[in-house]
């Protein structure tokens, strides 16, 4: 629900007009996505937000996609189970968010 409210925002007329505070956070849903497709399109808004801090954030969280297909700190609470490749990534520091 949050990404598509998030789609409708960045679509709205004044969505560039707001401050970059409320653009990040409208965009938040787009980084937290587990779908690839999503983050071909956040990869292009957080690099028009102009901020590298987020942009990299953003990064991480796509390379991580790209590799896993989702998000393996989610795979308890999402009642997956986990690979071995995703249980010695999530041993690595900063694997989790």
């Amino acid at each position: 629900m949050a990404l598509v409210l998030s789609q409708e925002a960045i679509r709205h007329p004044d969505f560039n007009r707001l401050p970059q505070v409320w653009q990040r956070f409208i965009l938040m849903p787009f980084m937290h996505s587990e779908a690839a497709d999503i983050h071909q399109v956040a990869l292009s808004l957080f690099e028009a937000l102009g901020d590298p801090a987020t942009l990299e954030y953003e990064i991480k969280h796509k390379q991580i996609i790209d590799q896993f297909g989702h998000f393996p700190h989610r795979n308890e609470i999402m009642k997956r189970e986990s690979t071995l490749a995703e249980i010695e990534f999530l041993k690595q520091p900063g694997s989790s968010f």
